[in-house]
C-alpha cells in the first residue's frame, strides 16, 4: 500500500469514528467501538477492523512495505533484454522467447512489464530507416527552366441575383515566382491555349511545362506509364516549342508554387471584388501580377520581376508568331442558319455575304474580332456587351424583300398593249375624255 492509499483509508476511519461520536451523545472511547457498525461504515472487514482496533485506529504501513528485492526472476536476464530493446525489438514474445531459452523460468507479463519500464531503450524510428537523400529540400529549377500552371474557379453573382462559374487560369515561373492570371467564362481547351499563348508573350517560352493530369492535356498513360496526350495539346506543344511534365496523381503539392499562387489570387486579388466586364478583369488581373511582381520575396529572395528580366528571360525562348500560333489565338466557330456566331456565352453577328461555313473569333480587350476562316479578311468587330440579347452587325442580313417563286411550270400567258402616245402638255385640253 503507497503514501496515497495510507492517507485515503485513514480519512475514511478517522470520518467514521468522528460519526460514531456525534451519534453517540456522550463520552465516546474508541476502545470499546462496535466493530460490526464500524465495519458497516468503513466497508472494512471484521478481521481488519479487530487488527485497526489494535492500533487505536491507526494505518501503519508494514515492516517491509516500499522494500524491493535484490533479485527477482529477470535477474540474469535483463541484460538480454536491455540488448534486443536497443536494437528496436519490443515484441514481448519475441523478448520471452529469447530468454526462455538461455532459462529463463518466469513469466510473460514479467517481460512485458520491464519492457514497458525501459522503453526509454528503443531507438526513434527515424534512425532505424535508410538514409532518404534529398528528403525535406525544396525542388528548384534554373532560370527559364521551368512553368506551372493550373485553373481555379470563383463564383461570380450578376447585377440580376444570377450565379454562375467563372475560369482563372494561372501560370508561375517556377525559379522566380513571376506570375500570369487570366479569366475565362470556361476552361476549354481553346481557353487553355489562349491562356498559355499569352502567358508565353508575357514570360517568354520555358523548356517545359509542369500541370497536373487535366483532360485537355493528357487522355491516359499506356503500359509503360508513359503519357497519351491529347493530340490537339500536342499539336500545340510541337508548334510552340516547350514540352510538358505531369504530376503524379492525387499529388497536388509537386507544383505547390501554382496552387499556392491560385489560393492567393482567391484571397487577395478576388477578395471583395466586383468587376463589369471580363475585360477589365483581366486589365485589373495584369496590373496586379506587375505589382506582386515588383515586390521582394523571401522565398526565392529575390524581386520577381527583376530576377525575371535578368536571368529567366534571357534562357526562355521568344515566342514565334506565326500563322500556327494566330489560328490558336483565334479559335474556330460555326455560322448559324440565322447568321451568329457564340463566343463566351453570348450570340455575335456575321455579314451576309461571308459564304464559309466557319469563322474564326478574337476578343482583344473590349472588341470581339470575326475573320474569315484563313485569317485573310475581318468580317466584322463587336463591342462585348455583357447582356442577354444578340450583337447585330452591318450588313447581317440583305435589304431586299423576299420573293416567291412559282413552284410549277407557267403555261398562261396575256398580251400587254403599247401604251398611248398622248402629249402631256395638252392633255388638259381634252374635254371629250373629260367628259
Amino acid at each position: 500500500m503507497d503514501d496515497n492509499e495510507r492517507n485515503g483509508l485513514q480519512e475514511i476511519i478517522d470520518a467514521a469514528i468522528d460519526e460514531m461520536a456525534r451519534e453517540s451523545g456522550g463520552p465516546f472511547d474508541p476502545s470499546k467501538v462496535n466493530l460490526a457498525d464500524f465495519s458497516r461504515r468503513t466497508g472494512l472487514s471484521r478481521s481488519k477492523a479487530r487488527t485497526l482496533k489494535k492500533r487505536d485506529f491507526k494505518v501503519t504501513p508494514h515492516g517491509r512495505c516500499g522494500m524491493r528485492s535484490k533479485t527477482t526472476v529477470l535477474t540474469g536476464f535483463t541484460g538480454v533484454l536491455d540488448d534486443l530493446l536497443q536494437r528496436g525489438v519490443t515484441n514481448s514474445e519475441v523478448c520471452f522467447e529469447r530468454i526462455a531459452e538461455q532459462g529463463y523460468e518466469g513469466g510473460l507479463t514479467s517481460v512485458k512489464t520491464y519492457i514497458k519500464a525501459h522503453d526509454e531503450l528503443v531507438p526513434a524510428k527515424r534512425k532505424m530507416v535508410e538514409p532518404q537523400g534529398n528528403r525535406g529540400r525544396r525542388f528548384q529549377t534554373g532560370p527559364g527552366e521551368a512553368y506551372q500552371m493550373d485553373w481555379g474557379f470563383t463564383e461570380v453573382e450578376d447585377w440580376e441575383g444570377r450565379t454562375y462559374r467563372m475560369a482563372c487560369f494561372v501560370m508561375v515561373c517556377h525559379h522566380c515566382g513571376t506570375c500570369h492570371i487570366e479569366f475565362f467564362t470556361s476552361a476549354r481547351q481553346e481557353n487553355l491555349f489562349i491562356g498559355m499563348l499569352h502567358a508565353f508573350m508575357a514570360m517568354g517560352v520555358p523548356e517545359y511545362v509542369l500541370t497536373d493530369n487535366m483532360k485537355s492535356v493528357v487522355i491516359r498513360r499506356d503500359l509503360e506509364g508513359h503519357p497519351v496526350w491529347q493530340s490537339d495539346y500536342a499539336a500545340f506543344m510541337a508548334c510552340v516549342g516547350f514540352k510538358t511534365k505531369l504530376c503524379k496523381p492525387r499529388h497536388p503539392y509537386t507544383k505547390g508554387k501554382v496552387e499556392r499562387l491560385v489560393r492567393f489570387v482567391k484571397g487577395n486579388f478576388l477578395a471583395g471584388r466586383a468587376f463589369s466586364d471580363i475585360a477589365q478583369l483581366n486589365e485589373d488581373a495584369r496590373v496586379w501580377c506587375i505589382s506582386q511582381g515588383s515586390r521582394y520575396r523571401k522565398a526565392v529572395d529575390c524581386i520577381p520581376a527583376d530576377e525575371h528580366g535578368s536571368a529567366c528571360s534571357l534562357v526562355a525562348g521568344t515566342l514565334d508568331m506565326g500563322e500556327g500560333i494566330a489560328y490558336y489565338l483565334c479559335p474556330r466557330r460555326s455560322i448559324t442558319f440565322d447568321g451568329f456566331v457564340s463566343y463566351e456565352g453570348h450570340r455575335f453577328g456575321v455579314p451576309y455575304w461571308y459564304s464559309g461555313k466557319t469563322c474564326r473569333v478574337s476578343r482583344e480587350g473590349g472588341i470581339l474580332h470575326v475573320y474569315s476562316e484563313d485569317l485573310s479578311l475581318e468580317l466584322a468587330a463587336h463591342a462585348m456587351v455583357w447582356g442577354h440579347g444578340d450583337s447585330f452587325c452591318t450588313d447581317q442580313y440583305a435589304d431586299v424583300q423576299p420573293c416567291e417563286l412559282p413552284t410549277a411550270p407557267v403555261r398562261t400567258t396575256i398580251a400587254q398593249l403599247e401604251p398611248a402616245k398622248v402629249d402631256p402638255a395638252f392633255a388638259k385640253f381634252d374635254f371629250e375624255g373629260m367628259v
